[in-house]
């Protein structure tokens, strides 16, 4: 749980759960990984490789690695 600015100027916290600002993302092989358990409970999923941050204002999305942002990615309008 953290907080950081966006590009834009908003404050992007994860202080708060559940949140609007971290998204969960799975890779194909990680989520079926996870489901070839018989009984799937919540509480035993294990966290997502990436941890991916959405900003509500401008929807950058951040990806990080060791607690670092690693890759930033800004929406383009569509043509």
């Amino acid at each position: 749980m953290a907080n950081m600015y966006c590009k834009c100027g908003e404050t992007l916290s994860t202080v708060m759960a559940p949140n609007d600002i971290q998204i969960r993302m799975y890779t194909d092989k990680e989520w079926d990984k996870i489901l070839e358990v018989d009984t799937i409970e919540s509480w035993k999923f294990p966290l997502p490789k990436n941890d991916v941050w959405r900003c509500p204002t401008c929807e950058r999305l951040y990806f990080f690695e060791d607690n670092k942002v690693i890759k930033t990615y800004a929406l383009e309008p569509a043509s």
